[in-house]
Protein backbone atom coordinates (compact mmCIF):
# COMPACT_ATOMS: atom_id res chain seq x y z
CA UNK A 1 0.00 0.00 0.00
CA UNK A 2 1.36 3.44 -0.93
CA UNK A 3 1.83 6.25 1.59
CA UNK A 4 -1.07 8.16 0.04
CA UNK A 5 -3.35 5.12 0.25
CA UNK A 6 -2.31 4.54 3.87
CA UNK A 7 -3.10 8.15 4.73
CA UNK A 8 -6.53 7.88 3.07
CA UNK A 9 -7.35 4.71 5.03
CA UNK A 10 -6.19 6.39 8.23
CA UNK A 11 -8.39 9.44 7.77
CA UNK A 12 -11.45 7.57 6.52
CA UNK A 13 -11.24 5.18 9.46
CA UNK A 14 -11.40 8.15 11.84
CA UNK A 15 -14.33 9.60 9.89
CA UNK A 16 -16.08 6.21 10.00
CA UNK A 17 -15.59 5.89 13.77
CA UNK A 18 -16.93 9.38 14.30
CA UNK A 19 -19.87 8.68 11.97
CA UNK A 20 -20.70 5.50 13.85
CA UNK A 21 -20.85 7.21 17.22
CA UNK A 22 -22.90 10.07 15.78
CA UNK A 23 -25.55 7.59 14.66
CA UNK A 24 -25.48 6.02 18.12
CA UNK A 25 -25.63 9.46 19.77
CA UNK A 26 -28.93 10.24 18.06
CA UNK A 27 -30.48 7.26 19.86
CA UNK A 28 -29.81 8.73 23.30
CA UNK A 29 -30.97 12.21 22.33
CA UNK A 30 -34.14 10.74 20.85
CA UNK A 31 -34.71 8.93 24.14
CA UNK A 32 -34.35 12.19 26.06
CA UNK A 33 -36.95 13.94 23.88
CA UNK A 34 -39.39 11.06 23.42
CA UNK A 35 -39.28 8.34 26.06
CA UNK A 36 -41.76 8.59 28.94
CA UNK A 37 -39.21 7.51 31.55
CA UNK A 38 -36.75 10.24 30.50
CA UNK A 39 -39.15 12.79 31.99
CA UNK A 40 -39.01 11.29 35.47
CA UNK A 41 -35.81 9.28 36.04
CA UNK A 42 -32.39 8.43 34.63
CA UNK A 43 -31.90 5.03 32.91
CA UNK A 44 -28.97 4.35 35.25
CA UNK A 45 -31.31 4.39 38.27
CA UNK A 46 -31.14 0.69 39.13
CA UNK A 47 -34.23 0.88 41.34
CA UNK A 48 -36.42 1.92 38.39
CA UNK A 49 -34.73 0.92 35.12
CA UNK A 50 -34.69 -2.34 33.17
CA UNK A 51 -31.95 -4.01 31.13
CA UNK A 52 -33.17 -2.82 27.72
CA UNK A 53 -33.52 0.80 28.84
CA UNK A 54 -30.20 0.68 30.68
CA UNK A 55 -28.26 -0.61 27.67
CA UNK A 56 -30.09 1.78 25.33
CA UNK A 57 -28.37 4.50 27.31
CA UNK A 58 -25.16 2.58 28.04
CA UNK A 59 -24.26 1.89 24.40
CA UNK A 60 -24.22 5.65 23.73
CA UNK A 61 -21.54 6.28 26.37
CA UNK A 62 -18.89 5.75 23.70
CA UNK A 63 -19.93 8.96 21.95
CA UNK A 64 -18.47 11.76 24.09
CA UNK A 65 -15.04 10.11 24.58
CA UNK A 66 -14.72 9.51 20.81
CA UNK A 67 -15.80 13.08 19.99
CA UNK A 68 -13.26 14.58 22.38
CA UNK A 69 -10.43 12.19 21.48
CA UNK A 70 -10.87 12.63 17.72
CA UNK A 71 -11.02 16.41 18.18
CA UNK A 72 -7.48 16.11 19.52
CA UNK A 73 -6.52 13.91 16.58
CA UNK A 74 -8.04 16.48 14.24
CA UNK A 75 -5.86 19.19 15.78
CA UNK A 76 -2.77 17.05 15.15
CA UNK A 77 -3.64 16.50 11.49
CA UNK A 78 -4.56 20.18 11.04
CA UNK A 79 -1.05 21.14 12.15
CA UNK A 80 0.54 18.41 10.00
CA UNK A 81 -0.40 20.34 6.85
CA UNK A 82 2.59 22.67 7.23
CA UNK A 83 1.11 24.89 9.94
CA UNK A 84 2.95 26.25 12.96
CA UNK A 85 2.15 25.82 16.63
CA UNK A 86 1.10 29.48 16.76
CA UNK A 87 -1.35 28.93 13.91
CA UNK A 88 -2.75 25.83 15.59
CA UNK A 89 -3.17 27.67 18.89
CA UNK A 90 -5.08 30.45 17.14
CA UNK A 91 -7.27 27.90 15.38
CA UNK A 92 -8.01 26.01 18.61
CA UNK A 93 -8.85 29.17 20.52
CA UNK A 94 -11.18 30.53 17.84
CA UNK A 95 -12.77 27.12 17.23
CA UNK A 96 -13.19 26.49 20.94
CA UNK A 97 -14.80 29.89 21.53
CA UNK A 98 -17.15 29.29 18.58
CA UNK A 99 -18.27 25.93 20.03
CA UNK A 100 -18.95 27.50 23.42
CA UNK A 101 -21.03 30.23 21.78
CA UNK A 102 -22.98 27.61 19.83
CA UNK A 103 -23.60 25.64 23.01
CA UNK A 104 -25.00 28.68 24.80
CA UNK A 105 -27.21 29.78 21.90
CA UNK A 106 -27.99 27.44 19.00
CA UNK A 107 -27.85 24.24 21.07
CA UNK A 108 -29.73 25.81 23.99
CA UNK A 109 -32.54 26.82 21.65
CA UNK A 110 -32.57 23.36 20.03
CA UNK A 111 -33.04 21.72 23.43
CA UNK A 112 -35.64 24.08 24.90
CA UNK A 113 -37.01 26.27 22.06
CA UNK A 114 -36.36 29.14 24.44
CA UNK A 115 -33.40 31.37 25.27
CA UNK A 116 -34.82 32.46 28.61
CA UNK A 117 -36.70 29.55 30.20
CA UNK A 118 -35.25 26.43 31.75
CA UNK A 119 -31.79 25.59 33.00
CA UNK A 120 -28.75 26.79 31.05
CA UNK A 121 -26.97 23.50 30.31
CA UNK A 122 -23.23 23.53 29.61
CA UNK A 123 -23.10 20.37 27.52
CA UNK A 124 -20.66 18.50 25.30
CA UNK A 125 -19.87 21.39 22.91
CA UNK A 126 -18.98 23.49 25.95
CA UNK A 127 -16.56 20.77 27.13
CA UNK A 128 -15.01 20.34 23.68
CA UNK A 129 -14.70 24.09 23.15
CA UNK A 130 -13.13 24.75 26.55
CA UNK A 131 -10.79 21.78 26.10
CA UNK A 132 -9.71 23.19 22.73
CA UNK A 133 -8.87 26.52 24.32
CA UNK A 134 -6.75 24.78 26.96
CA UNK A 135 -5.15 22.51 24.35
CA UNK A 136 -4.14 25.67 22.47
CA UNK A 137 -1.82 26.35 25.41
CA UNK A 138 -0.67 22.75 25.94
CA UNK A 139 0.48 21.96 22.40
CA UNK A 140 3.85 23.63 23.02
CA UNK A 141 4.70 20.94 25.57
CA UNK A 142 6.87 18.15 24.08
CA UNK A 143 4.63 15.29 22.93
CA UNK A 144 6.01 12.65 25.28
CA UNK A 145 5.53 14.92 28.31
CA UNK A 146 2.07 15.98 27.20
CA UNK A 147 1.07 12.34 26.68
CA UNK A 148 2.43 11.36 30.11
CA UNK A 149 0.64 14.27 31.79
CA UNK A 150 -2.63 13.47 29.99
CA UNK A 151 -2.49 9.81 31.04
CA UNK A 152 -1.68 10.87 34.61
CA UNK A 153 -4.74 13.14 34.76
CA UNK A 154 -7.00 10.41 33.33
CA UNK A 155 -5.66 7.77 35.74
CA UNK A 156 -5.40 9.89 38.89
CA UNK A 157 -8.22 12.45 38.74
CA UNK A 158 -10.58 10.21 40.71
CA UNK A 159 -8.33 10.76 43.72
CA UNK A 160 -10.06 14.15 44.03
CA UNK A 161 -13.58 12.68 44.15
CA UNK A 162 -13.84 13.32 47.89
CA UNK A 163 -13.26 17.03 47.39
CA UNK A 164 -16.74 18.44 46.90
CA UNK A 165 -17.76 21.89 45.71
CA UNK A 166 -19.78 22.68 48.83
CA UNK A 167 -16.53 22.69 50.84
CA UNK A 168 -15.18 25.57 48.76
CA UNK A 169 -17.79 28.15 49.65
CA UNK A 170 -17.95 31.05 47.21
CA UNK A 171 -15.52 29.30 44.84
CA UNK A 172 -17.70 26.19 44.57
CA UNK A 173 -18.67 27.12 41.00
CA UNK A 174 -15.01 26.80 39.96
CA UNK A 175 -14.85 23.19 41.13
CA UNK A 176 -18.13 22.45 39.36
CA UNK A 177 -16.64 23.70 36.11
CA UNK A 178 -13.50 21.67 36.71
CA UNK A 179 -14.57 18.37 38.26
CA UNK A 180 -18.05 18.08 39.73
CA UNK A 181 -21.34 18.10 37.87
CA UNK A 182 -23.65 20.58 39.51
CA UNK A 183 -25.58 23.82 39.31
CA UNK A 184 -24.84 27.40 40.27
CA UNK A 185 -26.46 30.75 39.73
CA UNK A 186 -25.31 33.51 37.42
CA UNK A 187 -27.65 36.31 38.40
CA UNK A 188 -31.19 34.96 37.95
CA UNK A 189 -30.03 32.16 35.62
CA UNK A 190 -29.50 28.61 36.86
CA UNK A 191 -26.49 27.01 35.17
CA UNK A 192 -25.93 23.24 35.01
CA UNK A 193 -22.38 22.10 34.29
CA UNK A 194 -23.17 18.80 32.60
CA UNK A 195 -19.60 18.21 31.40
CA UNK A 196 -16.90 19.33 33.87
CA UNK A 197 -13.59 20.10 32.17
CA UNK A 198 -11.54 17.34 33.83
CA UNK A 199 -10.74 14.80 32.47
CA UNK A 200 -12.00 15.83 29.00
CA UNK A 201 -9.10 18.21 28.36
CA UNK A 202 -6.70 15.33 29.09
CA UNK A 203 -8.61 13.04 26.68
CA UNK A 204 -8.33 15.66 23.94
CA UNK A 205 -4.64 16.25 24.64
CA UNK A 206 -4.03 12.50 24.52
CA UNK A 207 -5.83 12.40 21.17
CA UNK A 208 -3.46 15.11 19.92
CA UNK A 209 -0.46 13.05 21.04
CA UNK A 210 -1.96 9.90 19.54
CA UNK A 211 -1.50 11.44 16.11
CA UNK A 212 2.08 10.16 16.31
CA UNK A 213 0.73 6.60 16.29
CA UNK A 214 -1.84 7.26 13.57
CA UNK A 215 0.88 8.33 11.10
CA UNK A 216 2.72 5.02 11.45
CA UNK A 217 2.58 2.52 8.56
CA UNK A 218 -0.84 0.80 8.43
CA UNK A 219 0.12 -2.59 9.87
CA UNK A 220 2.14 -1.05 12.66
CA UNK A 221 -0.57 1.41 13.72
CA UNK A 222 -3.18 -1.36 13.66
CA UNK A 223 -1.05 -3.44 15.99
CA UNK A 224 -0.81 -0.48 18.36
CA UNK A 225 -4.56 0.14 18.15
CA UNK A 226 -5.34 -3.49 18.95
CA UNK A 227 -2.82 -3.65 21.79
CA UNK A 228 -4.01 -0.44 23.39
CA UNK A 229 -7.67 -1.28 22.84
CA UNK A 230 -7.50 -4.76 24.36
CA UNK A 231 -5.22 -3.46 27.12
CA UNK A 232 -7.82 -0.85 28.10
CA UNK A 233 -10.66 -3.37 27.98
CA UNK A 234 -8.69 -5.75 30.21
CA UNK A 235 -7.76 -2.92 32.57
CA UNK A 236 -11.43 -1.99 32.86
CA UNK A 237 -12.51 -5.48 33.91
CA UNK A 238 -9.62 -5.84 36.37
CA UNK A 239 -10.02 -2.40 37.93
CA UNK A 240 -13.81 -2.56 38.01
CA UNK A 241 -13.65 -6.07 39.41
CA UNK A 242 -11.36 -5.03 42.25
CA UNK A 243 -13.93 -2.30 42.99
CA UNK A 244 -11.64 -0.09 45.07
CA UNK A 245 -10.59 2.73 42.74
CA UNK A 246 -11.54 4.06 39.33
CA UNK A 247 -15.12 5.19 39.85
CA UNK A 248 -16.97 6.98 42.66
CA UNK A 249 -19.86 4.48 42.23
CA UNK A 250 -18.64 1.00 43.27
CA UNK A 251 -20.72 -1.81 41.84
CA UNK A 252 -22.78 -3.94 44.18
CA UNK A 253 -25.55 -6.54 44.37
CA UNK A 254 -27.72 -4.34 46.60
CA UNK A 255 -30.53 -4.21 44.01
CA UNK A 256 -31.70 -7.77 43.23
CA UNK A 257 -31.11 -8.79 39.62
CA UNK A 258 -29.09 -5.63 38.83
CA UNK A 259 -25.53 -6.73 39.66
CA UNK A 260 -24.41 -6.84 36.02
CA UNK A 261 -25.93 -3.44 35.32
CA UNK A 262 -24.29 -2.08 38.47
CA UNK A 263 -20.94 -3.35 37.20
CA UNK A 264 -21.28 -1.44 33.92
CA UNK A 265 -22.84 1.66 35.51
CA UNK A 266 -19.77 3.89 35.43
CA UNK A 267 -19.77 7.61 36.13
CA UNK A 268 -19.85 9.90 33.11
CA UNK A 269 -20.13 13.30 34.84
CA UNK A 270 -17.22 13.73 35.27
CA UNK A 271 -15.94 10.79 33.24
CA UNK A 272 -14.26 8.35 35.62
CA UNK A 273 -11.20 6.26 34.84
CA UNK A 274 -13.44 3.18 34.57
CA UNK A 275 -15.79 5.03 32.20
CA UNK A 276 -12.94 6.02 29.87
CA UNK A 277 -11.42 2.54 29.87
CA UNK A 278 -14.86 1.06 29.14
CA UNK A 279 -15.47 3.38 26.18
CA UNK A 280 -12.13 4.29 24.61
CA UNK A 281 -10.85 0.70 24.70
CA UNK A 282 -13.60 -0.60 22.38
CA UNK A 283 -13.28 2.59 20.31
CA UNK A 284 -9.64 1.78 19.56
CA UNK A 285 -10.62 -1.74 18.50
CA UNK A 286 -13.31 -0.41 16.16
CA UNK A 287 -10.82 2.09 14.75
CA UNK A 288 -8.35 -0.71 14.05
CA UNK A 289 -11.08 -2.69 12.29
CA UNK A 290 -12.24 0.31 10.24
CA UNK A 291 -8.61 0.91 9.25
CA UNK A 292 -8.83 -2.23 7.09
CA UNK A 293 -12.11 -1.31 5.39
CA UNK A 294 -12.48 0.50 2.07
CA UNK A 295 -15.29 3.01 2.55
CA UNK A 296 -17.02 4.80 -0.30
CA UNK A 297 -17.68 8.52 -0.05
CA UNK A 298 -21.41 7.78 0.10
CA UNK A 299 -21.17 5.39 3.03
CA UNK A 300 -23.33 6.83 5.86
CA UNK A 301 -20.46 6.46 8.34
CA UNK A 302 -18.21 8.60 6.15
CA UNK A 303 -20.93 11.09 5.26
CA UNK A 304 -21.87 11.71 8.90
CA UNK A 305 -18.27 11.58 10.11
CA UNK A 306 -17.16 14.35 7.76
CA UNK A 307 -19.76 16.87 8.92
CA UNK A 308 -19.94 16.24 12.67
CA UNK A 309 -20.93 19.73 13.82
CA UNK A 310 -23.56 20.16 11.10
CA UNK A 311 -25.02 16.75 12.00
CA UNK A 312 -24.96 17.52 15.72
CA UNK A 313 -26.86 20.79 15.36
CA UNK A 314 -29.41 19.60 12.80
CA UNK A 315 -30.23 16.30 14.49
CA UNK A 316 -31.31 18.06 17.70
CA UNK A 317 -33.69 20.31 15.81
CA UNK A 318 -35.08 17.41 13.76
CA UNK A 319 -35.77 15.31 16.87
CA UNK A 320 -37.34 18.21 18.73
CA UNK A 321 -39.53 19.22 15.78
CA UNK A 322 -40.75 15.65 15.32
CA UNK A 323 -42.23 15.75 18.83
CA UNK A 324 -44.84 18.26 17.58
CA UNK A 325 -46.72 16.04 15.08
CA UNK A 326 -46.34 13.18 17.57
CA UNK A 327 -47.94 15.35 20.24
CA UNK A 328 -50.81 16.32 17.96
CA UNK A 329 -51.56 12.69 17.14
CA UNK A 330 -51.42 11.43 20.71
CA UNK A 331 -52.60 14.39 22.78
CA UNK A 332 -54.56 16.45 20.26
CA UNK A 333 -52.38 19.46 20.97
CA UNK A 334 -48.73 20.47 20.79
CA UNK A 335 -48.45 24.04 22.13
CA UNK A 336 -47.14 22.68 25.45
CA UNK A 337 -44.03 21.51 23.59
CA UNK A 338 -42.89 25.12 23.28
CA UNK A 339 -41.92 24.83 26.95
CA UNK A 340 -38.68 23.04 27.89
CA UNK A 341 -39.24 19.33 28.36
CA UNK A 342 -39.04 17.93 31.90
CA UNK A 343 -35.98 15.96 30.74
CA UNK A 344 -34.35 19.30 29.84
CA UNK A 345 -35.06 20.93 33.18
CA UNK A 346 -38.58 22.13 32.30
CA UNK A 347 -41.65 22.10 34.52
CA UNK A 348 -43.51 18.78 34.43
CA UNK A 349 -46.82 20.45 35.31
CA UNK A 350 -46.79 22.23 31.93
CA UNK A 351 -46.96 18.82 30.18
CA UNK A 352 -49.72 16.22 30.04
CA UNK A 353 -49.60 13.71 32.87
CA UNK A 354 -47.16 10.86 32.13
CA UNK A 355 -46.02 12.57 28.93
CA UNK A 356 -43.89 10.44 26.64
CA UNK A 357 -43.86 7.30 24.52
CA UNK A 358 -42.74 3.67 24.87
CA UNK A 359 -39.20 2.58 24.10
CA UNK A 360 -40.06 1.02 20.73
CA UNK A 361 -41.19 4.49 19.62
CA UNK A 362 -37.78 5.85 20.57
CA UNK A 363 -36.10 3.36 18.25
CA UNK A 364 -38.56 4.08 15.42
CA UNK A 365 -38.01 7.84 15.70
CA UNK A 366 -34.23 7.32 15.90
CA UNK A 367 -34.18 5.37 12.62
CA UNK A 368 -36.37 8.04 11.03
CA UNK A 369 -34.08 10.85 12.18
CA UNK A 370 -30.92 9.16 10.87
CA UNK A 371 -32.62 8.46 7.53
CA UNK A 372 -33.74 12.08 7.25
CA UNK A 373 -30.26 13.38 8.07
CA UNK A 374 -28.41 11.28 5.48
CA UNK A 375 -29.37 13.29 2.34
CA UNK A 376 -28.85 16.58 4.20
CA UNK A 377 -25.39 15.57 5.38
CA UNK A 378 -24.47 14.10 1.97
CA UNK A 379 -25.37 17.45 0.37
CA UNK A 380 -23.44 19.45 2.97
CA UNK A 381 -20.41 17.15 2.77
CA UNK A 382 -20.34 17.68 -1.01
CA UNK A 383 -20.69 21.44 -0.52
CA UNK A 384 -17.69 21.51 1.83
CA UNK A 385 -15.66 19.47 -0.66
CA UNK A 386 -16.49 21.78 -3.59
CA UNK A 387 -16.23 25.16 -1.91
CA UNK A 388 -13.79 26.82 0.46
CA UNK A 389 -15.97 29.62 1.84
CA UNK A 390 -14.73 30.75 5.24
CA UNK A 391 -18.07 30.12 6.96
CA UNK A 392 -18.05 26.46 5.94
CA UNK A 393 -15.00 25.89 8.13
CA UNK A 394 -17.14 26.74 11.17
CA UNK A 395 -19.57 23.89 10.43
Amino acid sequence: MSTAEGAKYRLTSIDALRGMVMIIMALDHTREFVHASAMVFQPEDLTRTNAILFFTRWVTHICAPVFVFTAGLGAYFWKSHGRSSAQLSKFLWSRGLWLIILDLTVIRFALTFSMMNGVLILSVLWAIGLSMIVLGLLIRIPTRWLAAGSIAVIVLHNLTDRLTADRLGFASWVWKILHEQGVFNVGPALVLVAYPLVPWVAVMALGFCFGEIMILPPEERRKWLFRIGWGMVAAFFVLRGINVYGDPQPWSNAVPGMTLLSFFRCTKYPASLDFLLMTLGPAFLVLAWFDRVKFTDCNPLIVFGRVPLFYFIVHLYVIHLLTFPMGLVRYGKAAFLMNPLPSMGGQAELYPAQYGYPLWTVYAVWVTVVAMLYPLCLWFSGLKARRKDWWLSYL
